[in-house]
């Protein structure tokens, strides 16, 4: 699998465009959404091949999404990465359980980002 395209999902404009950053500086693609409802709906529409995803955001949070857009055969294949502030282990398991391929805790670095990209490269 190749990435390209990556969906970029915070509800926090600073986080959002210091991960948009991030990503086009490494050359990839990146559309963004800022919450978990748009964020389903543009990897239905975009059909991004990773998603990077916030937890903590209004409405619907991270996991919730993950969760529909694991169980939605037109999303169900994309890779989710949480990007979150919460690293407890317990975090780490529940994220695992909605679905999703990894967790990068806030504060990161472009590697930490990156190397998650990488993984699916």
């Amino acid at each position: 699998m190749s990435i390209n395209k990556i969906l970029a999902v915070d509800d926090s404009k600073v986080d959002l465009i210091n991960i948009q950053n991030i990503l086009t500086d490494a050359g990839y693609s990146v559309i963004t959404a800022s919450s978990g409802q748009e964020a389903i709906d543009k990897a239905a529409s975009e059909k991004p091949d990773l998603i990077f995803m916030d937890v903590v955001m209004q409405q619907m949070d991270g996991y919730q999404a993950c969760r529909q857009l694991t169980h939605q055969a037109e999303t169900k294949s994309i890779p989710i990465i949480f990007v979150t502030a919460k690293g407890q282990k317990a975090d780490r398991v529940w994220a695992e359980m909605t679905g999703a391929k990894g967790l990068v805790q806030k504060p990161y670095t472009p590697d930490q980002i990156i190397e998650q990209v990488n993984q699916f490269n």
